[in-house]
């Protein structure tokens, strides 16, 4: 199984690129893992929000094959502890044969279609975090569950 993280436009903060990097270096070790980074929706005074979410849908809709298995990052999503987070990496590297797919959607959310699309959804928070930082905050987690499911000392309770 291969894990992805779909995202719109690149992270312009540096140094939330280096940890970004940082982490998905480290997952190197455990998973195959791939940061796949698409280009923003170019924005006019014409352009609805859902119109904007449905081309960023599109978009998203093409990065995904048949077969994988997609999970929204979305705010209505189900919340995890750490350690859980872990259990449900574990299930899924023995229950999906292909892909595993985590998309953080753009400014405004996501498209019906995307919603309709997806297996499920997963909230980090009930806050909300800037889409460059939520990039960060969830490669870690993906670190951390790894290094839980290794029982490496990363995470402490």
């Amino acid at each position: 199984m291969k894990i992805t993280l779909l995202a719109i436009g690149k992270t312009n903060a540096k140094y939330l690129q280096e940890g970004i990097e940082q982490y998905t270096k480290r997952l190197s070790h455990y998973i195959p893992f791939e940061l796949k980074i698409l280009p923003d929706v170019k924005t006019t005074k014409a352009l609805t929000t859902d119109k904007q979410k449905e081309m960023e849908g599109e978009m998203f809709m093409s990065a995904i094959q048949q077969g994988d298995w997609v999970t929204l990052l979305d705010e209505r999503g189900k919340e995890f502890t750490s350690r859980d987070f872990a259990s449900y990496i574990d299930k899924k590297m023995i229950t999906i044969p292909k892909n595993l797919i985590f998309i953080i959607g753009g400014p405004y959310g996501f498209s019906k279609a995307m919603y309709d699309r997806a297996n499920e959804k997963l909230s980090l928070s009930k806050m909300t975090f800037s889409h460059e930082m939520i990039r960060l905050f969830f490669v870690e987690q993906i670190y951390r569950a790894m290094t839980i499911l290794k029982g490496e000392p990363y995470h402490h309770d």
